[in-house]
């Protein structure tokens, strides 16, 4: 009999330090850097290449699929038992306050300190290697297993759009990017962006709000926040340390040349998962809510005020659960007011499998009315399920529980995964339950011991699947 967890701890270096390789570079989406060969950027093309050489060097086929996506696949059978594991190489930015550099990956009490550590390097490397057992321990498949990298999971998924135009994409298989012991259910997305609906008319106030910024991507609760006002600002500076403290947020007040900049501090965390995390926007506007601003100014704080900690969006008018996948949650993601990219509001709302996209839009339309604003664009995403009876779910839950110990329940998520782009693909790890999910999060961390665990649950799970 195999012994999974030993296989993986006897490949602990190895795993950690081409896993240290990838952490290093920093592949966050940079349209500046972009070319042919590497459309999302220098660095993110680097991650790619990365892993291609790697895989390669393992004995792997490999494929490099215009810079979008690449595969490396082990095994020459019927491409259409084909067995997928879909990872990703980009990242969200390294924003707040990290205790060592987040492309430094540093390991300190046994978890390893880095942007992707978690989300989504970590768990991809983790699958790479499970595969890396089974290849080594010359164990019969009857199918092929194909490892697809992605490049763009965190900014839109244009990456596995082009894959499957131009590649036969596997209709079975996981994605090493959520949690255990699985994700069947994903829910779908409402991307709205939120506009004044007229231009803003020039009006005396007692208070000016000159700018407004908060947020770098919908798919993260903002950490950050400033807004710089001028007029009759002593007040206000004069209360805001106060503020701060009974809101538990950290917060600067700087004045200079007649204006104020005030700065306020909260917590990142996944957009799909905003009540984890503390959105300094919203906190920010709801110190400013009683200020006397200029009308424009005032419709936006005002909208901005009724999204604070609104989760579900029962204050926008647009909750709804349902029993798969729970209720509808909201980010307010990327907040702009007075800057150059003018006044606007994006959010992602994350719909259950059962809601209805076009009765949202009705229903957020008729609250953004009483603000003078309204809906300039949406992009959306649909749901994504697969049969409980499947026999793919069957079988990893096998590897779970076979590895664990623990019942292999099924759980649903309002993140987006790479799952949806196979028929019947799930989410798979790698973060267990009753552990801290810091993916888009400042000081993100995998234990280092779970790292080895999810590559033994994989090498099971892959030899499950392929056998």
């Amino acid at each position: 009999m195999i012994d999974w967890q030993k296989e993986a701890e006897s490949r602990r270096e190895d795993l950690l330090r081409d896993l240290d390789g990838l952490l290093r570079i920093e592949s966050v989406k940079d349209l500046a850097t972009a070319s042919t060969e590497r459309p999302m950027g220098h660095a993110i093309g680097e991650a790619l290449h990365y892993m291609l050489q790697l895989t390669e060097e393992l004995g792997l086929d490999v494929k490099n699929v215009d810079g979008y996506a690449g595969h490396a696949q082990y095994g020459s059978f019927d491409p259409n038992t084909t067995i997928g594991i879909l990872g990703h190489v980009d990242v969200v930015p390294a924003t707040g306050a990290w205790t060592s550099p987040p492309f430094e990956p540093a390991i300190r009490a046994g978890k390893l300190y880095a942007r992707g550590a978690i989300d989504d390097k970590g768990p991809t490397i983790a699958a790479l290697y499970g595969l890396k057992i089974v290849k080594e321990l010359g164990l019969p498949l009857t199918k092929n297993v194909r490892l697809i990298f992605g490049t763009d999971e965190e900014s839109g998924m244009s990456c596995m759009r082009h894959y499957v135009e131009h590649e036969q994409m596997p209709t079975v298989g996981f994605a090493p990017d959520a949690e255990f012991p699985m994700i069947y259910a994903e829910k779908g997305q409402f991307n709205p962006t939120l506009v004044p609906k007229n231009e803003a008319e020039s009006a005396r106030s007692l208070i000016a709000l000159e700018s407004f910024e908060s947020g770098v991507r919908i798919n993260m609760v903002p950490e950050r926040a400033h807004a710089v006002l001028s007029g009759d600002i002593r007040p206000l500076v004069e209360s805001f340390e106060d503020f701060c403290r009974k809101h538990r947020v950290k917060g600067e007040a700087e004045i200079n040349a007649g204006q104020a900049m005030f700065t306020v501090t909260g917590v990142s965390a996944h957009g799909s998962e905003p009540e984890k995390g503390v959105n300094a926007g919203t906190v920010l506007a709801l110190f400013l809510r009683d200020a006397a601003l200029q009308p424009e100014a005032s419709h936006f704080i005002g909208l901005l005020n009724m999204m604070h900690e609104d989760f579900h969006g029962e204050k926008l008018g647009i909750a709804f659960r349902d029993e798969m996948t729970g209720p509808l949650t909201v980010n307010p993601g990327v907040i702009r007011f007075g800057t150059e990219e003018g006044t606007q509001i994006q959010l992602t709302a994350r719909c259950p499998v059962q809601s209805d996209h076009d009765l949202i839009r009705t229903q957020l339309e008729a609250t953004l009315d009483r603000f003078d604003f309204r809906v300039s664009d949406v992009q959306q995403k649909g749901s994504h399920h697969v049969s409980k009876d499947e026999a793919v779910i069957r079988s990893l839950q096998t590897a779970y529980a076979e590895l664990t110990g623990d019942e292999p329940t099924l759980l649903s998520t309002g993140g987006a995964t790479y799952a949806r782009f196979m028929e019947k693909g799930v989410a798979f790890g790698a973060c267990f339950p009753g552990k801290e999910m810091t993916a888009h999060q400042a000081d993100e961390y995998i234990e280092v011991d779970d790292l080895l665990k999810a590559t033994a649950i994989y090498a099971r799970a892959i030899y499950e699947l392929a056998k």
